[in-house]
């Protein structure tokens, strides 16, 4: 499967470009081995011209058929390339960013390159129920390990201590594991899945 990498996008997306779109499929929660209960879920990866992705995944619990039986999750949150931010991006707030990126070349880009010859990445991903984990990773051509450096959690909410996700592309195909640390126990296969890029 050949990647278009869209005109407008600016240079420092270029890594996470074959990201972009929207994915959907199913996978199995837990192992994916015996009683383990199945999901369907819709991911989305756009970009507006900021220097970060957008990201949203909405999930939800079917049978072994695909039937949808009822909503199980919904998340959302920012992957952008790990680096230094300065005076040509916005924030904090609304504070207005350059109109020119921040790197505007693909050797701007090219600087950032770690010593596995990938580019280090952050994304910030909120999930209902007071939780939201800061993740700090790596991408390597279409493969993306993710481990998190925090997990900010409400006074109501359940316990969870940690995760690691990785992604990649096979075949065309979007493949993702994660494995989470929760209700005191350590880290230990949740979920994963196989989405089809529809858009």
């Amino acid at each position: 499967m050949a990647i278009e990498i869209p005109t407008d996008l600016t240079p420092e997306l270029v890594p996470l470009s074959w990201l972009l779109g929207t994915w959907t499929g199913s996978g199995r929660l837990g192992a994916g081995e015996g009683d383990d209960e199945y999901f369907s879920q819709t991911a989305t990866f756009s970009s507006n011209g900021l220097p970060y992705l957008r990201y949203t995944a909405e999930t939800f619990l079917t049978d072994q058929d695909g039937v949808v039986l009822r909503p199980l999750s919904v998340e959302t949150g920012f992957w952008q390339l790990d680096r230094t931010l300065n005076d040509a991006d916005g924030g904090p707030g609304l504070t207005p960013a350059d109109i020119v990126p921040a790197l505007r070349t693909a050797d701007d880009v090219e600087a950032l390159r770690n010593a596995d010859d990938g580019f280090d990445i952050v994304a910030t991903i909120v999930h209902p129920g007071g939780i939201c984990e800061l993740y700090y990773g790596s991408i390597k051509g279409p493969q993306i390990q993710l481990s998190t450096d925090a997990v900010m959690r409400g006074a109501g909410s359940k316990d969870y201590k940690a995760a690691t996700r990785i992604f990649g592309l096979v075949n065309g195909d979007l493949f993702w594991r994660w494995d989470i640390a929760a209700d005191g126990k350590s880290l230990a296969a949740h979920a994963s899945a196989a989405l089809h890029k529809v858009r």
